[in-house]
């Protein structure tokens, strides 16, 4: 069986990670090394992995090439959360024609962070 994780390179590992833990309830599983500066980490969201990088001259807020898309139970009520962890939300929910509530937001990186609930 195949399987994917994304991987998510930052200058700040200890800033994205408390965003994540904040906003989406991760929960650490792994860390490399063991002691010492942290290089690595594995993010248990839900059934999924999320695995952050240090990596210092990682350019922040360059194009998005890639979505993180995270399913939750209340869209809104999260919004004000993610703009307290360090995010930040460009602009308000909406109801999509394929029956989905998307906010497009940014992790302290410039990520985007599509935060989804159908309805």
């Amino acid at each position: 069986m195949t399987s994917i994780q994304p991987i998510v390179s930052t200058p700040d590992l200890p800033r994205l990670r408390a965003f994540y833990e904040k906003v989406l309830g991760a929960t650490q599983t792994l860390r490399v090394p063991e002691e010492g500066p942290e290089f690595y980490v594995d993010l248990r969201i839900g059934v999924t992995t999320l695995g952050l990088v240090q990596k210092e001259d990682t350019p922040i807020g360059a194009p998005v090439r890639i979505i993180l898309s995270a399913d939750v139970a209340d869209v809104d009520a999260l919004l004000p959360t993610v703009e307290s962890a360090g995010g930040t939300v460009p602009g308000q929910a909406n109801d999509m024609p394929w029956g989905q509530r998307v906010a497009h937001v940014l992790d302290p990186d410039g990520n985007m962070v599509n935060l989804t609930k159908w309805l």
